[in-house]
């Protein structure tokens, strides 16, 4: 008799290609324990060209991977208050991007998408930030579950009511115009549901940077409706064969993570472990940003003076009733070359400070414009 293991509840497979372009902007990492009931993914796509983009995406992923692992340890905890803490590890985010380019003024300008669904048994959260699209694969069926932050909707509305033609808004340029992104300033647009999002067995989750919508979503349908039986692995390895058979010049990097639900199962409340939350409030200063050496003199400790006698008679003894000789004082030393020490400035990344409204910035290859 061959022993095989049940189906875990989620299957899945992440994907990564630079594209055409230069260098990779994308940062994406998932974690989904064999045997756990829960999981997440993260995902930030950069901006602000090379030295710029690819560090403001790797530093929005540490901060928000890290601070979903600690709340994750306990996700009874974690769902009593999702939303909070979901909104909070995004403004920790955007708040070491603000420290990194004070200390860095090289990077001003750079920003992130984030895109973050955390699923938990069969109900899914997300906070989302940007236009990298969160898409369900449902009964044949893809649609997008969170916000466009960009022009895209309002230019694709247009031409609904008649007011542009198809062609020009295929091709127009403020189609990536983002209207919300992570840059240190203040986020004008956050989509992060209060309730979850109830999943079903057979669903499909993915989540992508912007590089995977290439392809149309009638083709992305198309492709999961071929495959859907199949595992997430082959699924995520179709995807990208798919993409590189465009061969478009034009090719943003790619980044994706594929969901399966295998089991949309509910434990009963009285069959979940009770215990003390582990959920707590985090220890912030723990991220810091070092700049350049400064050269400090160490300065030597003053000694000590003897200390007094205490007050009273002193005991007869020869030594006292002899009087006392004054003793020569020893010549002064010249003072030896004080010692140097190399200490490093330390930026503390997390304080407690408000942060200025978001100025328009032209970004290579996208733009962040305010919509008031």
């Amino acid at each position: 008799m061959i022993w095989r293991s049940r189906e875990p509840r989620y299957d899945v497979a992440s994907g990564i290609s630079q594209g055409a372009r230069d260098y990779q902007e994308d940062a994406i990492t998932a974690d989904f324990p064999v045997g756990a009931e829960a999981g997440f993914v993260v995902l930030a796509d950069g901006m602000g060209g090379h030295a710029a983009g690819d560090v403001a995406s790797k530093i929005v992923l540490t901060e928000v991977f890290s601070e979903l692992k600690f709340h994750f340890a306990d996700v009874h905890a974690f769902e009593a208050r999702a939303p909070e803490i979901l909104r909070g590890v995004a403004e920790l985010a955007n708040e070491t991007l603000r420290q990194h380019t004070r200390t860095h003024p090289e990077t001003e300008g750079m920003g992130a998408t984030l895109v973050v669904p955390a699923l938990v048994e069969n109900r899914l959260w997300w906070i989302s930030i940007g236009d990298s699209p969160l898409f369900l694969f449902r009964g044949g069926r893809l649609t997008q579950l969170n916000e466009d932050h960009s022009m895209a909707p309002q230019i694709d509305f247009m031409v609904k009511s008649g007011l542009m033609d198809p062609e020009v808004a295929a091709n127009h340029p403020d189609r990536n115009c983002l209207i919300s992104v992570l840059m240190g300033t203040r986020i004008p647009k956050i989509d992060c549901p209060t309730r979850p999002y109830e999943l079903q067995a057979g669903d499909i989750v993915l989540c992508a940077s912007d590089g995977v919508q290439f392809l149309t979503n009638a083709q992305i349908e198309k492709l999961l409706n071929r495959y859907r039986k199949a595992r997430s692995t082959e699924i995520a390895e179709h995807l990208l064969a798919e993409l590189e058979r465009l061969d478009d010049p034009d090719q943003d990097n790619i980044s994706f993570t594929v969901i399966k639900v295998n089991d949309a199962s509910v434990k009963p409340k009285q069959d979940r472990p009770r215990g003390p939350s582990v959920a707590v409030a985090r220890p912030r200063r723990l991220t810091t940003v070092a700049v350049e050496p400064v050269i400090a003199p160490v300065i030597a400790p003053v000694p000590k003076a003897p200390a007094a006698p205490p007050p009273g008679p002193l005991p007869r003894t020869a030594a006292n009733l002899q009087p006392a000789t004054p003793q020569p004082l020893p010549e002064p030393k010249p003072d030896p070359k004080p010692a140097r020490v190399v200490v490093t400035a330390v930026q503390e990344s997390h304080r407690d400070t408000s942060v200025e409204d978001l100025s328009p910035v032209r970004l290579r290859p996208r733009r962040v414009t305010v919509i008031k």
